[in-house]
């Protein structure tokens, strides 16, 4: 963790189990929905509760470890950057906002 310049952290729960897809030799990505919540009063004193939903993708070894070892409703701790990229479906031009993860621990299930 020396490169704090693009540097992401989320503690939340998994939305899904991981999806995994192979695309030849080596390159096996696991994607997942990470959610994170957090809590606070408005203006007129009543508790909200806030859900922020993050597309996360895992490479490797990493990948291989989600696919095992993780399922929907698992508590998550992910390091990563943060990446945008674009791509087109249908003639229409699309950007994507997902983390990278570079490490995690798991928490425990959802309670």
């Amino acid at each position: 963790m020396t490169n704090m310049r693009n540097y992401v952290q989320l503690i939340g729960n998994l939305g899904n189990d991981p999806e995994i897809k192979e695309f030849g030799e080596n390159k096996k990505p696991a994607k997942i929905s990470v959610a994170t919540n957090e809590t606070y009063r408005n203006q007129e004193g009543e508790r909200v509760n806030e859900t922020q939903w993050h597309n996360v993708i895992a490479w490797g070894p990493q990948a291989e470890f989600l696919e095992k070892y993780t399922s929907k409703g698992q508590g998550i701790v992910i390091n990563g950057k943060l990446v945008n990229r674009s791509y087109e479906k249908n003639g229409e031009k699309r950007f994507v906002s997902e983390v990278v993860a570079s490490e995690f621990f798991l928490t425990g299930p959802k309670e």
